[in-house]
């Protein structure tokens, strides 16, 4: 496959922020884009320098020579439009969460298991440079056997729910924790060959109303504890509705030998201890300090080109282990079951809230 023939779906949105990506890796046309806003379709297609524009997804894929797709769409359409690619034998990079269902799960796996497509799923946050970093560390032992980790997503999104819309019912509008792949994906990287086997969720009640004077569904702020298979244990905390300074993100993670905590505000610095490389038992190290050792050459080489992109990088980075999968050069890092990994323990945690924080079997999706 020399050149890539891409469709980028949602490209009036989210979709239009991979045109920088594809542009920099330069074997990729931009073939078609799709979006449901007519309007601004045309205008969509020339700034991503797409051959042809469609309103309709389904005419898309089965009247456009794709080799991939690019779906950046809102949650609730990333199954029915990922099954559709896979049918038609094209190839999906998807963007969080896989599903939001654990029956839509089912069929996206089964879709994957008969396509010879590549599935993707587009978790920018485990492209994060600290993260890359702590991730290469755990991968040279260093961490010594991780057991611990914390996973914060500290999100207000009570103004952005009203632009778009569909975050009110599928962001905001669950009890549970639905939107964890950004905060648990880090983590099961730095947690390799684990998953989680069951989870406990609870939130912190409704103190917040809509503009329509709704109470939203989902507490402001939603806790969910991983047993994981191996013994291990990880908490992971939502709060897309709180009133606070904004955080986004925040990681803990805990070894046998060492352990990480992220910057938590603006100029504070990720720490990390390390038994024999840290200067005493009770001395922190800036992560930073440690980079040039231990940021993957990938990411050094790249970093400039994904300066340019989204998510510190993440949109360049992903997309750059998209095409590498597509030519047979490497599996794709979250592939159908790592997305799995990252999407089930949120949906089985929509059960566990409301049945009072039982513990919850997370189905193996390797057994479906």
């Amino acid at each position: 496959m020399s050149t890539i023939r891409m469709g980028i779906v949602g490209a009036c949105g989210r979709g239009a922020s991979f045109r920088t990506a594809c542009e920099a890796l330069g074997d990729i046309v931009i073939e078609a884009v799709c979006d449901l806003n007519a309007e601004q379709l045309e205008p969509a297609a020339e700034r991503l320098g797409a051959r042809r524009q469609f309103t309709d997804y389904e005419t898309m894929i089965r009247d456009c020579p794709l080799d991939a797709v690019i779906i950046g769409t809102p949650m609730q359409w990333h199954v029915p439009m990922s099954v559709l690619a896979l049918r038609h034998g094209v190839s999906v990079l998807c963007e969080v969460t896989a599903g939001v269902s654990i029956p839509e799960c089912r069929e996206l796996v089964a879709a994957c298991k008969a396509s010879p497509a590549v599935y993707m799923m587009a978790e920018n946050y485990t492209y994060m440079r600290p993260n890359v970093i702590v991730r290469e560390m755990v991968r040279q032992g260093l961490f010594g056997t991780p057991y611990y980790g914390e996973g914060e997503y500290i999100h207000e999104l009570k103004t952005l729910n009203e632009i778009t819309t569909w975050r009110r019912k599928w962001q905001t509008g669950i009890a549970g924790i639905t939107y964890c792949t950004h905060s648990l994906g880090p983590l099961l990287q730095w947690m390799p060959g684990d998953r989680v086997a069951r989870v406990c969720c609870a939130g912190g009640g409704h103190h917040f109303r809509d503009p329509r004077g709704n109470l939203y569904e989902n507490d402001e702020s939603t806790v969910m504890l991983c047993q994981m298979r191996s013994g291990g244990l990880v908490k992971i905390r939502v709060d897309m509705l709180s009133d606070r300074p904004h955080s986004m993100t925040n990681y803990q993670l805990q070894g046998t030998d060492g352990c990480y905590e992220s910057a938590r505000a603006a100029g504070e610095p990720h720490r990390v201890w390390l038994r024999g490389r840290s200067p005493d038992a009770n001395t922190w190290q800036n992560l930073d300090d440690l980079a040039t050792e231990f940021l993957p050459a990938t990411w050094r080489q790249h970093a400039a080109t994904a300066a340019r992109t989204g998510h510190g990088g993440g949109d360049y980075y992903e997309v750059l282990d998209f095409v590498s999968a597509l030519r047979g050069e490497a599996p794709a890092p979250v592939g159908i079951h790592e997305a799995m990994d990252m999407t089930l323990p949120g949906l089985v945690s929509q059960q566990s809230i409301l049945q009072d924080g039982r513990w919850i079997e997370v189905p193996d999706s390797r057994a479906w």
